[in-house]
């Protein structure tokens, strides 16, 4: 009725041996791709707001993966990233953030030219609405000239 195969057809067809080896080429392929992608997202996850910021000599700390950035422009508008807010909207856009959190960290930048009292009056409102890790940013290297004048070289923070 029907036809039949036997062992000795089976070993006349060498085309489809198995192969015990590994192929890598598709796996260097993924990674390669994963490697262009991250080389062209990691400019794009900086915050790009023009602010002068003053110098630190104290040792640079680890930044967390998404770090949340608060800002004071020189013109004393607030910023969260790069998006302008309403200091009344601050803490209430801070608390609609997908990684929304009071125990993370918020990273405070201001300008050079931002009064004192302006930066200590985002500071209270950060800390009235239950943020309380807050870290100033500068940046890093030695101080101006006028910056080392007005505090001694072994002031701590």
């Amino acid at each position: 009725m029907g036809a039949s195969i036997t062992g000795t057809d089976l070993d006349d067809d060498s085309d489809f041996e198995e192969s015990h080896e590994i192929n890598v080429t598709p796996f260097i392929d993924v990674i390669l791709v994963l490697l262009i992608i991250f080389m062209v997202a990691a400019p794009l996850s900086t915050v790009d707001l023009p602010i002068d910021l003053p110098t630190s000599t104290a040792i640079p700390q680890k930044k967390p993966d998404k770090p949340t950035y608060v800002s004071i422009k020189p013109d004393l508008a607030v910023a969260i990233g790069e998006d302008l807010v309403k200091r009344v909207d601050l803490v209430r856009t801070l608390d609609s953030m997908p990684d929304a959190g009071k125990d993370r960290y918020i990273f405070l930048r201001a300008d050079r030219a931002v009064p004192y009292g302006e930066l200590m009056d985002v500071l209270e409102i950060l800390r009235a609405g239950g943020y309380s890790k807050i870290k100033l940013v500068a940046l890093e290297g030695a101080p101006d000239s006028a910056g080392s004048q007005a505090a001694p070289a072994n002031s701590k923070f």
